[in-house]
């Protein structure tokens, strides 16, 4: 009697311990994104918190609803749905790192929605230090060199770059520090690694980029369904797109395959709004947006930040440490590490397995 209440009373402990296997393996579960967020000259460390025109949801999701203000920054990858028309400076405090961006994500950063964004910042519009995406919106990011010497100004610094579903970027840099080299795109390469590192990829969709020093710096790129429009001939040379005769392109046009030709290109539309957007316009108006100079919250920070190599290619952007300024912590629950979960999943499984096993051998 002993022998068989032994046995059954084993049984129901194997049955328990699997039971909450299956319970944790089914249960909280955190996407993977940004543990911290900048807004607005606050930093919040939990979602479900929002402001005027934005509402960080979860860790990896955003959404800009007509937002108009300061510097926006993540520490890990984020995903920003676009909705109205949305724009974002850098932030006029003077000892912020994110203060010479308009937005700056550590990881990789998905633009996506219906609306457009306009980023502007001293040294660039949009900082990435993975992949940025912008799939089926509007862009426009600029970075007009205030303030910056020894170091690179561009519309766009990321490892990559991906425009897809019909979406439409602008970039575009400019300077005049001693030092200063400008570019509309720069993609460093390497920062993030993995196959996209200093990639620009083009997917039916439109780019116009321009700086003095390359329209678009970077180590190679694909099209489907799009082509140059801008310079003639233009191909994916050492260092950045260049034209016929192998001279760095200072524009880069792209577009559709079967789209018609930019305004100001030959055979494009004289129509306004017909093609791509002049860089610094409003990508939503295509209207000339109002010079980065006259903004009164554009003021650039004392002491110069990033990129400060010599080279476009193979190189990294020297970053110091996360947003820091005024901290806020929202009232929603701390996360759990998944790393927790598994462990705990994992030793229950081998300590069910080991029940079984002596289930059987009895």
């Amino acid at each position: 009697m002993f022998a068989a209440a032994f046995h059954t009373s084993r049984h129901y402990i194997l049955f328990t311990a699997m039971a909450c296997l299956c319970v944790l393996l089914g249960g909280p579960s955190y996407a993977a994104g940004a543990e911290s967020l900048f807004i607005a000259g606050v930093t919040y460390y939990e979602p479900g918190v929002s402001g005027p025109g934005w509402a960080w949801t979860d860790a990896g999701h955003l959404e800009l609803t007509g937002y108009a203000g300061e510097a926006i920054g993540a520490d890990d990858d984020l995903v920003v749905t676009l909705v109205g028309q949305n724009s974002v400076v850098e932030t006029s405090a003077p000892d912020v790192d994110i203060s010479r961006c308009g937005m700056e994500v550590w990881g990789d950063l998905t633009l996506r929605g219906t609306g457009s964004l306009v980023a502007t910042g001293s040294q660039c519009g949009i900082y990435v230090s993975g992949t940025l995406a912008v799939d089926g919106c509007k862009v426009d990011a600029r970075a007009d060199g205030a303030g910056i010497a020894d170091a690179r100004v561009a519309g766009v610094i990321a490892d990559g770059l991906a425009v897809r579903g019909d979406g439409r970027v602008v970039a575009a840099g400019a300077g005049s520090g001693a030092g200063v080299r400008t570019y509309g795109v720069c993609l460093l390469g390497g920062a993030a690694g993995g196959d996209a590192a200093g990639q620009l990829t083009i997917d039916a969709s439109w780019l116009d980029a321009s700086g003095a020093d390359a329209g678009v710096a970077c180590l190679g790129g694909s099209f489907a369904s799009a082509r140059f429009v801008a310079p003639a001939g233009g191909a994916f040379g050492e260092g950045g797109v260049v034209d016929a005769d192998g001279s760095v392109a200072a524009r880069v046009t792209i577009v559709p395959v079967d789209a018609t030709a930019s305004a100001g290109e030959t055979g494009g539309p004289d129509v306004p709004g017909d093609g791509l957007s002049a860089p610094g316009a409003d990508p939503a108006t295509v209207e000339p947006a109002a010079d980065p100079s006259t903004i009164p919250m554009l003021k650039p920070a004392a002491a110069t930040k990033s990129a400060t190599t010599t080279t476009v290619t193979n190189t990294t952007a020297a970053k110091a440490s996360r947003p820091k300024v005024t901290t806020k912590t929202s009232s929603s629950l701390p996360k759990t590490s998944d790393t927790n979960w598994i462990v705990v999943s994992l030793t229950l499984f081998l300590l069910g397995t080991a029940f079984l096993t002596t289930s059987h051998c009895c």
